[in-house]
């Protein structure tokens, strides 16, 4: 039976020293009007398209087609200058990421995917920039949906296009840092992972209702053994 492996990527996969949270305040600034945009609004594990609506909202406006264009062009543009930089912060792999994709890329039952709250064009620049895109061959992101936990199904549609069969709720595996991951997983009945590089603590995760928890990804063989 194949496995589908779908990873978050902020705080799960890498951390960026802050650059998505400046492209996106520098991408509203022409809007609300200062660099600040973001002040006091919730990102951790939340979905781009959220967070930009909550922005607008605080402005007496609706993050409409249109102006959800503009704004996720503006990030996107700004996303490529910021990631160059060293911004605040830790910012780089986590410990185990390559090790363990190197490991599950190399089998045979398992796909590789990713189901992140990032707009796709962000999450590539954010990836590449480390040199991990290449090991995802799908996945879905806030331009599919607003809502995180609509998103699992969109990257299994995907996974089938990449030639994965029928694959039970069971064997989707989502990783990721925050509640909101392990509750993306749980409401379509995919196995959750949670990894404590975030914000949340392993109990934290845990009570969030993980099927699994690890401090990190450093230990390969362990992660392997709940395939």
């Amino acid at each position: 039976m194949r496995k589908l492996v779908l990873f978050d990527i902020d705080a799960t996969l890498v951390l960026t020293g802050g650059a998505g949270l400046r492209a996106m305040n520098r991408s509203c600034a022409d809007l609300v009007g200062h660099g600040r945009a973001l002040d006091g609004i919730p990102v951790a594990g939340r979905t781009d398209r959220v967070i930009l609506s909550d922005v607008v909202r605080r402005i007496g406006r609706e993050l409409d087609q249109g102006l959800l264009a503009t704004l996720r062009e503006g990030y996107v543009a700004h996303l490529e200058e910021e990631i160059q930089h060293a911004g605040h912060g830790a910012k780089g792999v986590l410990p185990g990421v390559v090790p363990l994709l190197e490991g599950l890329a190399e089998r045979d039952d398992v796909l590789l995917g990713l189901v992140t709250g990032n707009f796709e064009a962000g999450a590539r620049i954010k990836l590449r920039y480390f040199d991990l895109w290449r090991y995802f061959r799908c996945g879905a992101f806030a331009d599919d949906a607003a809502d995180r936990n609509e998103l699992v199904p969109f990257a299994v549609a995907r996974a089938r296009g990449c030639g994965l069969q029928e694959v039970a709720p069971r064997d989707v595996l989502v990783i990721g840092d925050t509640p909101h991951d392990i509750a993306c997983a749980k409401v379509v009945g995919a196995t959750a992972v949670g990894v404590a590089t975030g914000g949340f603590t392993v109990d934290e995760l845990r009570n969030s209702g993980a099927d699994v928890v690890f401090e990190d990804l450093s230990d390969t063989d362990a992660f392997l053994r709940i395939l």
